[in-house]
């Protein structure tokens, strides 16, 4: 059984700084993705920010210069410190994870229960 535990959601004013935290436990043999995505409502879930292991870091276009995607090594920690919020940043954000248990077994995609970022004044 894996699961990924976030924390850090919250209100923040236009302007200000969120911190999001995401941690896989369980049953892990190697986890080679962990990252961010959002979706507002009325929207489709959208990539954010993602740490393939041993590979480059990739940020959404809308998000970059503002957000810091970061990790623990070996990882199984991922963390997302969002600066200059917008309104338009408003969502669930998501961490998911691509794990598996085994070295015999394939990779699967996990998701984060979900938490909420409103951007408001």
């Amino acid at each position: 059984q894996v699961q990924l535990v976030e924390s850090g959601g919250g209100l923040v004013q236009p302007g200000g700084s969120l911190r999001l935290s995401c941690a896989a436990s369980g049953t892990i043999f190697s986890i080679n993705f962990m990252g961010w995505y959002r979706q507002a409502p009325g929207k489709e879930r959208e990539l954010v920010a993602g740490m393939p292991k041993g590979g480059n870091i990739m940020y959404a276009n809308f998000v970059k210069g503002r957000f810091t995607v970061s990790g623990d090594n070996p990882l199984n920690t991922v963390y997302l410190q969002m600066n200059s919020l917008k309104p338009e940043d408003t969502a669930v954000y998501y961490c998911a994870a691509d794990i598996t248990w085994s070295r015999y077994n394939n990779y699967y995609r996990y998701w984060g229960q979900g938490t909420q970022v409103t951007v408001s004044s």
